[in-house]
């Protein structure tokens, strides 16, 4: 049987709009409830029994508005509150002025908590002040003077939906964040099962193009030169470490969604970059990279400057060391450093060399390498022995030298 693919959603909204949706309806009632017993009591009840209907007619009509986010527009939620303010005001007109003294209900009651309700649980918590603001002006006006019960009644209900519609915000921060990890665990399976079937079919057939192109000579030389640097380039692909992290979004109809949408480039200039990203390119057939399991952030302009240095030390390898030359990149990620080591098993720099070169003017390493690294705070060694190669460690502190010393 072939399986059906299915999408995820995970939202702790739900059970608070239909929870929401019973509230309205149970104290729908219990406002006609209260309204039947003291109807006598009533100076206009064709007032109240006016307003009833409309209420009852309102509350049952818009359930499906209180389904979910999405139903729950802004429109909906201000005729909502504007029939509640309504019930308020119209309190005066249908029951007698000494049960409006002694603390009587107003027409909707605790009907009126329903509307604050639905603005905290579709916008937070800023929401649900401007609602339950707005419901206690109207209860202040209607009583005519601050009555302690009135008051306390005010504050109650702005304090319950501020809390509320907080404890609605951060449920939705938290689960952005599981559905994240969710992507993620499902995005890093699904990695390793493609490395599997790459491994076992493609990354074999160009490893042995590379072979035996370099065995036949000639334009088959070529070809497995440039076989051999598309394995190595999809071997880092595959690898997993490289990769950018797709977000996930948000669906406010029916909870979060786990979804992978193309992550734009908006970082700040001077925000950290991984610096794996920037030393993968110079990965080929003769130029290895070892770098960390983990990312390796660095401030941007210092991954760049370093990724240049490393790419100048590259150059001078294949200048000086021949196209044969292989060479080896390795990312150390220190406490308080990062080592970028390049080696290669060329023949070696003769001593005094370097000296002669930037004594005839020419700074490939003097500047291109350790320039940049000096203005980084960082520092530049370069081990050569003829014969057995050349070793350039570069290294830059994850702290400038200005932020170390606001420090």
């Amino acid at each position: 049987m072939p399986k059906r693919e299915r999408v995820m959603r995970m939202s702790v909204e739900l059970p608070l709009w239909r929870a929401l949706a019973g509230y309205r309806v149970l104290t729908m009632l219990y406002a006609i409830g209260l309204c039947a017993t003291a109807y006598d009591h009533f100076v206009r009840p064709w007032v109240a029994v006016a307003y009833y209907a409309v209420l009852v007619g309102w509350t049952l009509a818009t359930l499906p508005r209180v389904a979910n986010a999405a139903s729950c527009t802004r429109r909906f939620l201000a005729a909502d509150l504007t029939i509640a303010l309504a019930g308020i005001m119209l309190t005066p007109l249908a029951d007698s002025h000494e049960r409006i003294a002694g603390g009587g209900p107003t027409l909707p009651s605790i009907w009126t908590a329903g509307s604050v309700l639905a603005f905290a649980i579709k916008g937070g918590w800023r929401w649900a002040a401007v609602a339950s603001t707005a419901v206690a002006v109207v209860n202040l006006v209607e009583r005519g003077t601050p009555a302690r019960d009135t008051v306390h009644n005010v504050i109650l209900v702005w304090v319950a939906s501020i809390a509320i519609g907080y404890v609605v915000e951060v449920a939705r921060a938290s689960e952005r964040t599981l559905a994240r990890a969710l992507e993620i665990e499902a995005a890093t399976r699904e990695r390793e099962r493609l490395a599997r079937d790459i491994h076992d079919s493609v990354l074999q057939v160009l490893a042995m193009v590379q072979r035996r192109g370099a065995v036949i000579g000639g334009e088959a030389a070529e070809l497995g030169r440039l076989a051999g640097e598309q394995e190595v380039a999809l071997r880092t692909l595959v690898s997993g470490g490289l990769l950018p992290v797709s977000r996930v979004s948000e669906d406010t109809a029916d909870g979060a969604v786990v979804r992978a949408v193309e992550e734009p480039d908006d970082e700040p200039a001077d925000g950290p970059v991984d610096l794996r990203i920037l030393l993968a390119p110079h990965a080929g057939a003769r130029v290895s990279l070892a770098e960390p399991g983990a990312p390796v952030p660095l401030p941007r302009p210092a991954a760049r400057e370093l990724a240049a240095a490393v790419g100048a030390a590259l150059d001078n390898v294949r200048r000086h060391a021949g196209a044969e030359a292989r060479a080896w990149i390795l990312v150390e990620d220190e406490p308080d450093e990062i080592v970028v080591t390049v080696r290669d098993d060329g023949p070696g720099i003769p001593e005094g060399r370097l000296a002669q070169a930037e004594g005839e003017g020419r700074l490939g390493v003097a500047q291109s390498i350790r320039g940049r690294l000096r203005d980084l705070g960082g520092s530049a060694e370069l081990i050569s022995v003829p014969g057995q190669g050349t070793e350039v460690e570069l290294t830059v502190p994850k702290v400038s030298r200005d932020e170390a010393e606001k420090r």
